[in-house]
């Protein structure tokens, strides 16, 4: 973590003194004085569909942002093989040509998608007893009154809890968009109160097959729903959650609220459908090329052994096509302090072709859109292929000191940037505050 100045030494002092509890004066519970217009799409405007108070819909989204872009080839090599399966394109590495190397090209699902995500028993919550009975990672072993023996008094942290039921969330489809659109769909037919008046038990049953992401959603639909889902997805399960979506997060306090600060990182995202894509990590049609994978193999060990300062970057699958970085702000800009997460998709065309850079946490800066795109030639028309992913990242950290306000992905905030500096400045640190400092913030 970077040097921080004596305003956050202040805040943490007032902090302490608090019993860590916000005041209305700091920084992070003031209100923004500048926020994006996400009502509607701001590529269609609404034409195609809402956008949920996310600044694309579904359909601009699948279109402008799928998984792989089409016209990127799989790879610029021959795939052609002979008999032994040897394309000749591969290079002599043992690696490539040892005996436990198996060309697998289905792509299967992670693992983590076929459990049972969040409840360990169909009990109504409403009751005291079983809300303090998982309450915490000690308290399932000796809860007060007697323990039932058996598989489900057993503690279940969720990783281990494979049960194969539960499609995984879909991600923006283009074709599935089209659809919608041009087919009518017929009212439901529902009651009135219907939903609001089902019983704890099948709300619960519901729950069970939704993925972490849904759940955190349906805790934020009211205050009975909150409760069912706080009272029956212990701390050490939203920890296991959050420690999945975002690998590099290192917290510093010890005493967290798991769900409220997985949560918050989610709140603190720019695209919910961007944070679906890193999390279904979906493989590129076509196989993998050796070039590719020993470049990545090097790119890795360089990362993990001699990272930049303010710099790491992790892979989330098995074909390294999916990553997740993060960058520190850095010292003496309105962004110190504060962590920024990325997602990097890796296409098999890469070092070919560049890797798409997305900015998952919300930063105010002229050359980040509201989706997260970064605007720098590096990984667009400029790209080299004595470029990596570690100079791309470090070529976003000094875009983080030094804006290019000529173009701009946001030209409002470029405007603000050369004429209203402080201002800039000052809405930029109370971003980072509230965006990017889940590491030292309290929830």
């Amino acid at each position: 973590m970077s040097v921080i100045g004596p305003e956050f030494f202040n805040f943490i002092k007032k902090l302490e003194d608090n019993a860590d509890k916000l005041t209305p004066g700091t920084p992070i519970e003031q209100p923004l004085e500048f926020e994006f217009n996400n009502s509607s799409c701001y590529i269609c405007n609404g034409y195609y569909g809402p956008s949920f108070e996310e600044p694309v819909c579904i359909t601009c989204h699948a279109f402008l942002f799928p998984d792989f872009p089409s016209y990127l080839p799989s790879s610029y090599f021959c795939s052609e093989k002979t008999d032994d399966g040897d394309s000749g394109n591969d290079e002599p590495s043992d690696l490539n040509y040892s005996s436990e190397r198996k060309i697998n090209k289905a792509c299967p699902l992670p693992a983590w998608w076929y459990y049972r995500n969040s409840l360990d028993s169909e009990t109504s919550p409403e009751d005291e007893t079983s809300r303090t009975s998982n309450s915490g990672p000690g308290a399932s072993g000796s809860g007060s009154g007697g323990s039932v023996s058996g598989p489900s008094s057993a503690p279940r942290e969720g990783i281990e809890d494979l049960v194969g039921q539960g499609p995984p969330p879909q991600p923006p489809s283009l074709a599935r968009s089209l659809q919608a659109l041009s087919t009518p769909r017929l009212p439901d037919n529902l009651a009135p109160g219907l939903v609001e008046h089902l019983p704890s038990e099948v709300l619960l049953c519901i729950f069970r097959y939704l993925d972490d992401l849904s759940l955190c959603a349906c805790a934020c639909v009211c205050v009975r729903w909150r409760r069912l889902v706080v009272a029956r997805v212990p701390p050490p399960r939203w920890a296991a959650f959050a420690a999945r979506r975002w690998p590099l997060f290192r917290p510093l306090l010890a005493d967290i609220d798991w769900q409220k600060k997985y949560q918050s990182l989610v709140e603190s995202c720019f695209c919910r459908n961007c944070l679906v894509q890193m999390c279904v990590q979906a493989q590129p049609a076509g196989d993998e090329n050796a070039w590719r994978r020993n470049r990545l193999k090097i790119e890795l060990k360089m990362l993990r052994n001699d990272p930049p300062e303010g710099i790491a970057a992790t892979p989330l699958d098995a074909k390294c096509c999916h990553w997740q970085a993060s960058v520190t702000g850095p010292v003496g800009s309105p962004y110190e302090g504060g962590v920024f997460y990325l997602y990097i998709q890796v296409p098999y065309s890469y070092p070919m072709s560049p890797p798409v850079v997305r900015f998952l946490t919300r930063i105010l800066h002229p050359n980040v859109s509201r989706h997260g795109d970064v605007g720098i030639d590096s990984v667009h028309h400029n790209w080299s292929l004595a470029l990596t992913l570690s100079k791309v990242l470090i070529s976003i950290q000094s875009l983080l000191t030094d804006p290019y306000t000529a173009v701009c992905m946001e030209p409002e905030l470029g405007d603000m940037y050369v004429r209203e500096r402080e201002r800039f400045d000052a809405l930029a640190r109370r971003w980072t505050w509230r965006y990017a400092m889940h590491d030292v913030l309290p929830c």
